[in-house]
């Protein structure tokens, strides 16, 4: 039992074995830290929730399409050096390995910096002109200012994870960001319902558990020296490897910057409605975030197994992965989406004591509900192509998905929802939109996998 359970958590070859074995055995941790890192934001919510008001968890979620935004360099970085690493990793390049590790960590420090400094600047701008209610904007901008001034945290966790998963070592980040998720429950419930520090104190216990998890991540590869060279020679920026980790970063960064916009514009329209509605839209998205779980878990690792594959040259693997590894990912989606809707009531609950607030958010959720199989066929078949080296298509699906159909047609569906009942419109129309954007997304993503473009670019 103890010899299953280590090779379960352990580093995973997926250039051998049975395909949706080894996808299996590399997404369960992975998932566990994912619902862990999803802990973050949950908790920040219902401590908020429960002991400064609804108007301040309202406050935490309008922050939160802001911030994301401002964390699209990352993603880039992040996405490029694991689809790197993955490829180099299954061509047992050690060379070019190391100098794709020793360059994103460079990268990423001149990155903090910069959204540091200019992050600063455009937040309370950004917050007015999205006409933020008064109410609740001070908030938005006082747990911003917090977040960005610990910004290298965040950076460097999420950038030498996925550094770690290209390697396939999906253990060490779980067991870090375990460790961080319960440093930030102790310290949210300290510094808000001990110190009263209101918003600001779940920014500051956001920051300092990150910093400790990203630390941890660092001193990990630092002792991984059998796999890749970790010296100053490879910290020393090189024009090549650099200009690959953006190419093929670039594109997963404009989707996140895409879809941030999307939610940014959203988010304009949703505070139209009120703070009741924003409140609702941040407790629907906080369990919307444990319901795509599954979904970016089996991304992620469709994304390291295509990429370790074909850097071993093994397409008839990425094949056979692909589809046992997006079954899988769907019927696990169908079932916690089941979970979800069964015990709706009560998991909103959580978040609030106004009982109008957790039955107007269960219902919402129903809407959404079908989306979330949608999403998971999605998220794997964009993860194989992007671990192919692919990572322009999915960005223009993400583009067509959010841009070209949600927002015109959130807005759209708010207009013609107005009566004289409803002069501001239907806000169940929100998520309508959403829903339809998801659906069609899966329609296009599986329409370009199938056309196999994404076999040609390999590094």
């Amino acid at each position: 039992m103890l010899e299953k359970i280590k090779r379960l958590f352990g580093q995973v070859d997926m250039t051998e074995g049975r395909p949706w074995e080894k996808i299996v055995m590399f997404t369960v941790p992975m998932l566990i830290g994912n619902i862990a890192q999803q802990l973050y934001n949950t908790v920040d919510s219902i401590v908020v929730g429960k002991y400064v008001g609804d108007n301040a968890l309202a406050a935490v979620g309008s922050a939160g399409p802001i911030f994301n935004l401002l964390l699209v360099l990352f993603v880039g970085i992040s996405m490029g050096a694991g689809i790197m690493v993955s490829q180099y990793f299954g061509s047992r390049d050690r060379e070019n390995l190391s100098k794709t590790i020793g360059s994103s960590i460079t990268l990423t420090a001149v990155a903090s910096i910069l959204l540091m400094v200019l992050g600063s600047v455009a937040i309370r701008p950004a917050l007015e002109m999205l006409d933020t209610p008064p109410s609740i904007i001070d908030w938005c901008t006082s747990y911003l200012m917090i977040l960005l001034l610990g910004i290298a945290g965040l950076a460097y966790y999420n950038i030498l994870c996925g550094i770690l998963r290209g390697l396939g070592d999906s253990l060490s980040a779980l067991v870090y960001l375990l460790v961080a998720t319960v440093i930030n429950i102790v310290l949210d419930v300290w510094f808000v319902a001990g110190f009263q520090m209101g918003v600001a104190g779940v920014a500051l216990a956001t920051v300092i558990a990150q910093m400790v998890s990203a630390v941890l991540c660092m001193i990990k590869l630092c002792r991984m020296t059998d796999l890749f060279d970790m010296n100053r020679t490879y910290f020393k920026p090189d024009k090549e490897n650099i200009k690959t980790v953006i190419r093929l970063g670039l594109p997963s960064g404009l989707t996140q910057a895409i879809f941030s916009m999307a939610m940014v514009v959203v988010q304009s329209l949703t505070n139209s409605f009120g703070e009741m509605i924003i409140a609702a839209n941040v407790i629907i998205m906080r369990v919307d975030g444990f319901a795509m779980m599954p979904n970016f878990s089996f991304g992620t690792a469709m994304t390291t197994y295509a990429g370790q594959n074909v850097g071993a040259g093994r397409y008839d693997r990425v094949k056979q992965g692909a589809r046992q590894g997006t079954l899988i990912a769907a019927c696990t989606s169908a079932v916690i989406t089941g979970l979800i809707l069964l015990f709706g009531p009560y998991l909103m609950g959580i978040f609030t004591n106004t009982r109008e607030l957790a039955v107007l958010s269960a219902d919402m959720m129903k809407i959404l509900a079908v989306g979330y199989i949608a999403v998971a066929v999605t998220q794997s078949l964009s993860g194989v192509m992007r671990g192919a080296g692919d990572t322009v298509t999915p960005m223009w699906i993400s583009l067509i998905a959010t841009v070209v159909i949600r927002v015109p047609l959130a807005y759209g569906l708010v207009y013609l929802s107005k009566t004289p009942a409803f002069p501001d419109g239907r806000y169940q129309c929100l998520w309508i939109s959403m829903l339809c954007s998801w659906l069609l997304g899966a329609l296009i993503t599986y329409i370009f996998y199938r056309l196999g473009n994404w076999k040609k670019k390999a590094l």
